[in-house]
């Protein structure tokens, strides 16, 4: 029994992926750790077929390759039965809010299948370790839990290790961590972004500015009204689809207002 309060159900998720870009990679296997708030659990992996080469280098960390996925099903063939086993789920994992759930979110925003992130509570479980400890997975298995990973990037094996962290950190840092998913959600949360990737956040007036580039720290909203032809570049450029979606919704809102 999780030690972890829970009001709904909590998804772990672990991807292995075609590479590290989150706009033109892919992934090519996803582990999902249900975790319900009577306590009890549920763990599916699927492979997919990415439909692109897998680059050299990621191979050579999770050892999955194009051979072993030819045959798979696509993202595209497999976003609704996703969507509904994430439906009214939180999400966490592990470098989750960085990487995980921006490429999930594009994966299906590609798949043209609704995937609505506004609702769900975000819990990154290393940026609560990084923000206690500063280490790596392995590292934070060991530390918490006392073990050694021995199947390091097996997606199935990291997402049940990173749900043993979570909840030995429960433990740890009792009387400094509150077990609830809203509390976890903010404190995992390294910055208030508007977007997935973190190229635009809100400011303390709630405005979404952008944190990246030569309008670093400017509105949206005002880059936009005296360089319209900023909007464009983005639009044009290899951000994430997500990214494009709230840059669009923003001029949208401003097309409103006039």
């Amino acid at each position: 029994m999780t030690s972890l309060r829970l009001f709904r159900p909590l998804a772990m998720i672990d991807l292995e992926t075609t590479g590290a870009n989150v706009s033109s990679d892919r992934i090519i296997e996803i582990s999902i750790l249900k975790i319900s708030p009577d306590g009890s659990e549920e763990q599916k992996t699927w492979r997919v077929n990415p439909t692109i080469p897998i680059q050299p280098y990621a191979i050579a960390i999770h050892g999955i390759t194009d051979e072993d996925v030819k045959d798979c099903p696509t993202f595209k063939d497999l976003a609704k039965e996703f969507a509904n086993y994430l439906f009214g789920c939180d999400i966490g994992g592990y470098n989750s809010n960085k990487f995980d759930v921006p490429m999930l979110a594009e994966e299906f925003l590609r798949a043209e299948v609704e995937f609505d992130m506004r609702n769900r509570r975000l819990l990154d479980v290393q940026n609560i370790f990084h923000k206690m400890e500063q280490r790596t997975l392995a590292a934070a298995y060991k530390f918490y839990c006392g073990k050694e990973m021995e199947h390091a990037h097996n997606a199935a094996y990291d997402i049940r290790a990173t749900w043993e962290v979570l909840q030995a950190q429960l433990v740890r840092y009792e009387g400094q961590l509150k077990n609830e998913v809203d509390f976890l959600s903010d404190f995992s949360m390294r910055q208030n972004n508007a977007d997935l990737a973190g190229r635009i956040v809100f400011n303390d007036k709630g405005q979404e500015v952008f944190s990246f580039g030569k309008h670093s720290g400017r509105t949206v909203e005002e880059v936009f009204l005296k360089e319209p032809s900023y909007y464009n570049w983005m639009m044009d450029g290899d951000f994430p689809l997500y990214t494009k979606k709230v840059i669009t919704q923003i001029r949208l809102r401003m097309m409103m207002k006039k």
